[in-house]
């Protein structure tokens, strides 16, 4: 099947829908968004697109004039070369041109694949997002191909959240240690700003230090309008399942993304509300909430991944070692209604046996969604 690419918000894109969701990905990029899913009588679009995105963007990476949605990064992070290798930021699978390779319908499943051959460190790289009808989800999976050594890697999803303080409420799957990035995220001397406290370690998102000495609500959002910042979640690898969940009251639904923990082993959440007053963000880039599916040392690139660092001197790898056979990460991302009172996911449960998943708040009330979560382990 063919899929002629359409402009959308900016950028040539291929689009692919089912009687559930439309989403559309961009060729410079890859990046996935915007997405619509129905639910029910209705639509939402939980996911950002850049207030700069058709603007005139000279100058900047291809990732940042295309920012939206989600989308692939290899290696994920900035920083300093890595050996020879010069990657521009989250790397050529978020900034180069992919290839359509078909658009295809398989029983009930709807599946776009693209494909890229990589310079910096020569391979090849797939991509697969799939529908499947009456599910409200996204269904993605990237093999890479022919690379070897060491390399960060993982998924950049963003989301847009009301213009009200505390519309959205965050939640993560348990965690082994949750820390701020260890350098500032942002320097006032370059017109950026931040709050937390660098280094820092918590338990909780609820009490996270800042430079003030006061505890930050993280499991809030929107808030600390003005600032930037950036936090890791080291994953409990012995979990069946990991996840993160961001719950809209008011509008009556949760988005949620799953993942096998041994595979992403981190969830960066990236707070930008305000912070960068320096173009293209320019202090507009608000009430935007990066919940990123990750192996990686914060988002301080391959050499800092690859290097020893605090994680993984305490057994938290930050990079995975290639070998030039294929190597799949795959996640799955989905939105539910929610009944009036559910609030903070607490847990979310996988259905043995079962295309199911239920997703359980911290009042007690339960979601149960059709979702294929064995594509996590390979089934298609």
């Amino acid at each position: 099947m063919s899929a002629p690419l359409q402009v959308v918000h900016g950028q040539p894109s291929w689009r692919l829908a089912n009687g559930t969701v439309e989403a559309f990905v961009t060729e410079m990029g890859g990046h996935l968004g915007p997405v619509a899913f129905r639910l029910g009588d209705r639509t939402v679009q939980p996911y950002h697109v850049a207030p700069w995105a058709e603007e005139a963007a000279d100058g900047l990476p291809p990732m940042l004039k295309a920012l939206r949605g989600d989308f692939f990064c290899l290696p994920f992070g900035g920083g300093a070369p890595f050996r020879s290798e010069e990657h521009p930021p989250h790397g050529e699978t978020a900034n180069a041109a992919w290839t359509f390779d078909g658009l295809d319908r398989e029983a009930d499943r709807t599946t776009l694949r693209l494909s890229l051959e990589t310079t910096v460190r020569p391979g090849r790289v797939t991509k697969e997002v799939a529908l499947v009808d009456g599910h409200a989800a996204l269904y993605q999976r990237h093999t890479i191909a022919g690379m070897t050594g060491p390399v960060s890697l993982g998924h950049h999803a963003m989301l847009r959240f009301p213009d009200r303080e505390g519309s959205g409420l965050v939640a993560a799957a348990p965690f082994v240690l949750g820390q701020t990035s260890p350098v500032p995220v942002e320097d006032p001397a370059q017109r950026g700003y931040s709050l937390l406290k660098p280094g820092a370690t918590f338990d909780a998102l609820d009490a996270v230090p800042t430079v003030t000495g006061e505890a930050a609500d993280l499991s809030r959002y929107p808030a600390r309008r003005g600032y930037e910042d950036l936090v890791l979640l080291a994953s409990d690898p012995a979990a069946a399942l990991g996840w993160t969940a961001v719950t809209f009251p008011a509008e009556g639904f949760v988005w949620f993304t799953l993942k096998d923990p041994r595979v992403l082993r981190q969830t960066v959440l990236w707070l930008s509300n305000g912070g960068r007053h320096y173009p293209p963000w320019s202090g507009r880039h608000t009430n935007v909430l990066g919940l990123e599916e990750v192996t990686s040392y914060f988002h301080l690139g391959l050499a800092a991944s690859a290097a020893p660092n605090p994680l993984s001197e305490r057994g938290i790898p930050t990079s995975v070692d290639l070998d030039g056979r294929p190597f799949t990460v795959a996640c799955i991302a989905a939105v539910a209604a929610v009944p009036e009172g559910f609030d903070h996911v607490a847990d979310v449960r996988a259905h043995e046996g079962e295309d199911a998943v239920t997703l359980t708040s911290r009042c007690g009330a339960a979601v149960t969604v059709p979702l294929r979560h064995r594509f996590l382990q390979g089934a298609a």
